[in-house]
């Protein structure tokens, strides 16, 4: 019957069944057979002829507004089918720098693919220069750093903000002491992280700013190795708050130590993006996931 009823509202719209059978690429008797047979199924007169004019009866014009409304939402159905075809196959290619790919992008991978598991995930890693310009080159479809970006050609959403935390064995001798300091940082054995980071830039901009001088046993860009050594080396380490899950610090028997200067350590991390105007609604409804799920909106 849909068919029938799509048929009826276009000859109502055209007010000629000569003009609905042209548009409707239909000879006009095999349009009049397919009115007749909407007629049978319904019971009703839908039109009544006024001389050469055909005029709606009563039901033929609630026929009318029935079969309008139905086509409308019929579209409504198929775009929703088609969105969600298109969300459903999509692709999210996320370029991230080489700390928020460790501290920030399995978080987010997992809670986006739960929503949508079939939603094929590419990460790109890169120095954030290097993310900035493959977003604006719309190589990637969004970028995760460690910064707040100002581009005119891009969109820079906030996350959330980070600061360094200082990681030590649970049997390290600091664990002795009452109060911990920033002084304590001078001499103490450390694995930091690669040069090259805003993570290590931002490590040394402190170390100067308190003219401390760790005893640097290793430089390595691996949050999960460093873990890994510092029993070893009896050594401590400092890195990204966003990192430091409680489980992964039991699991590694460590413990993180507040020092109120390491609290002033902030950094931003951000979403970054080239604009909704020609985004598509699946990358939109990502970009709004990712908002949500650190925004709490």
């Amino acid at each position: 019957m849909l068919e029938e009823l799509n048929m009826f509202a276009v000859v109502v719209d055209q007010s000629s069944m000569n003009k609905a059978s042209s548009l409707l690429n239909l000879s006009q008797p095999a349009l009049s057979r397919k009115i007749a047979k909407l007629e049978e199924q319904l019971g009703v007169e839908l039109f009544r002829r006024v001389g050469k004019r055909l005029e709606l009866t009563r039901m033929g014009q609630l026929t009318y507004e029935y079969a309008v409304e139905t086509r409308q939402r019929h579209l409504r159905f198929m775009q929703l089918v088609g969105d969600y075809k298109e969300a459903g196959r999509s692709t999210l290619t996320i370029g991230a720098s080489l700390t928020t790919l460790q501290a920030t992008l399995p978080d987010m991978i997992w809670a986006l693919t739960l929503r949508n598991p079939e939603l094929d995930i590419k990460a790109i890693t890169g120095k954030t220069h290097e993310i900035v310009t493959l977003v604006r080159e719309k190589r990637a479809d969004i970028g995760i750093v460690a910064s707040l970006i100002d581009d005119q050609s891009l969109t820079c959403m906030p996350l959330f903000d980070d600061n360094l935390e200082l990681v030590l064995p649970r049997n390290h001798y600091m664990m002795d002491k009452s109060k911990h300091e920033i002084a304590d940082l001078n001499g103490l054995p450390m694995i930091l992280f690669s040069k090259g980071t805003w993570y290590r830039i931002l490590t040394d901009e402190l170390f100067d700013k308190y003219h401390l001088q760790p005893d640097v046993r290793m430089e390595i860009d691996s949050f999960e190795a460093i873990l890994r050594l510092l029993h070893t080396c009896r050594a401590c380490t400092l890195l990204p708050r966003s990192y430091l899950r409680p489980q992964l610090l039991a699991d590694n028997d460590l413990t993180v130590v507040r020092i109120r200067e390491l609290e002033e350590t902030k950094r931003t991390t951000s979403l970054i993006h080239a604009g909704f105007e020609s985004m598509p609604p699946s990358l939109r409804q990502w970009v709004d996931e990712i908002s949500k799920l650190y925004n709490g909106s």
